[in-house]
């Protein structure tokens, strides 16, 4: 009898071209979780309109992204399941899968059917929990586990973004530079409209103050979440509540998302004359887009541009032995 264990991220294209693009924009941003308006409408403004303008301009710089294994989000995805397999050992079958293009959900759960486990660890691969991440694994999941008869367990992780051993790798990440060097730091995560957090909690009020601690009234609450992974990193690096910012990336559309945005913070350090910046992305687990290319390439070249002498970024999980070991030790 063998555990089965399903680790998920959110997702990426097969290939960094425009139909690979296309294709997995479609699936993505025609997800009610990730865009939540009235499902004609979201179909055909972003199959229609913002799919097809999109598509070229990202896959340029998902080509830059890329590894000569591929994606860097799957490449490192296979290898820390292949690391966890073997921690766990044969008594576990353990899958990845992507809830956006491939490997797929459906696919791995399959795959985890044909080994009759006998129940299922869901372990997304997000620290926080989202509605538009997590809780869009845990939808798609149960969607298609409600077709079968026969159901193994089902555990779900919903979250890990204060788990000591969490905060130590990322620590562990940013001592590999000076911190004396630096003017200021920047803990910049996926932003996601205020609404989003508004409509399921009235606690919610995406103030900059109701989020500074977790209490039983915002304990699933996103941001709340995001300034608890700071505040712990922080704290483990010695760092004094002046020495660093909370902040928010890519956004788009014209309603208010969380904020402040990293890339007014970059200015308003600039402005204040911190010109030597650390950012931390400790949202994403794996170097990606979003890190790799959003701060690494298009904020700090926009910032060494206007004046800033030196940005740098800590590195995500990606594939750290250590970050294996917590999954590990997570599921057992």
């Amino acid at each position: 009898m063998k555990k089965g264990v399903l680790l998920v991220n959110l997702g990426t294209p097969d290939a960094p071209t425009k139909k690979g693009l296309k294709t997995y924009l479609n699936q993505f941003l025609t997800d009610r979780r990730v865009i939540d308006v009235f499902w004609p409408l979201r179909y055909a403004l972003f199959q229609g309109i913002i799919v097809p303008i999109r598509s070229p301009k990202v896959a340029k710089l998902y080509d830059k992204l890329w590894m000569d294994e591929g994606s860097p989000l799957k490449v490192y995805g296979q290898r820390v399941a292949q690391g966890v397999q073997a921690q766990l050992g044969n008594d576990y079958h353990v899958e990845l899968a992507m809830r956006y293009q491939n490997p797929s959900i459906e696919s791995a759960l399959k795959k985890l059917r044909e080994s009759f486990v006998t129940d299922i660890t869901i372990f997304p691969l997000f620290p926080q929990y989202a509605s538009a991440t997590t809780g869009s694994v845990f939808e798609e999941v149960m969607t298609l586990m409600r077709m079968r008869e026969q159901l193994p367990g089902l555990r779900f992780i919903s979250s890990y973004y204060d788990h000591p051993e969490i905060i130590k790798i990322y620590s562990k990440n940013a001592r590999q530079y000076n911190l004396n060097e630096y003017d200021h730091f920047i803990f910049s995560f996926h932003g996601v409209p205020e609404r989003y957090l508004k409509k399921e909690n009235d606690y919610c009020k995406c103030d900059g103050q109701c989020c500074k601690s977790i209490v039983p009234q915002n304990n699933l609450c996103y941001s709340a979440q995001c300034h608890a992974t700071a505040y712990a990193i922080a704290e483990d690096l010695g760092l004094k509540d002046k020495d660093f910012t909370v902040a928010y990336q890519s956004r788009f559309g014209p309603e208010r998302w969380l904020h402040p945005y990293t890339d007014e913070v970059l200015e308003q350090q600039l402005a204040k004359g911190n010109k030597k910046i650390l950012c931390f992305s400790p949202a994403f687990i794996a170097d990606c887009l979003e890190t790799t290319i959003e701060i690494g390439y298009e904020y700090k070249e926009e910032f060494m541009e206007a004046g800033g002498e030196k940005l740098d970024l800590v590195a995500s999980l990606n594939d750290d032995p250590a970050w294996i070991d917590f999954i590990s030790n997570m599921v057992k």
